[in-house]
């Protein structure tokens, strides 16, 4: 299984991030594909946009969202094609948009895949 972290798509690229995928269902602003330098874009692995709009980011929802975010993970049976794709990988890195790096959905998908 590989290992699994997150970064900001914003912070450098690096070699040691290993395969990196971009899991939001929006482009980053302002961040041209290259500078991105990502390896696979999976809007799929991303909350849907109506549970985007609904949380926009506020803290205090955050139990309910992760709640709902999880759900759909499961619904769609998402993980288990995702790490079937990716067995052969040693490292993924889960890039994303996110500036509250605590109250983002990487950190419960991170929890979800590593499940598999």
């Amino acid at each position: 299984m590989p290992v699994i972290v997150l970064k900001r798509v914003y912070k450098t690229p690096s070699p040691e991030d290993g395969c990196r995928i971009l899991v939001d269902r929006l482009w980053p602003r302002g961040l041209s594909k290259e500078d991105a330098d990502i390896d696979e874009w999976d809007k799929e692995l991303a909350p849907s946009s109506e549970l985007r709009t609904w949380f926009h980011h506020d803290p205090e929802l955050w139990n309910d969202f992760s709640e709902r975010y999880l759900k759909e993970l499961q619904q769609g049976n998402l993980g288990k094609s995702f790490m079937e794709r990716h067995k052969s990988q040693e490292k993924i890195t889960l890039v994303y948009a996110a500036k509250d790096q605590e109250h983002c959905h990487p950190i419960i998908l991170k929890q979800y895949l590593e499940g598999w």
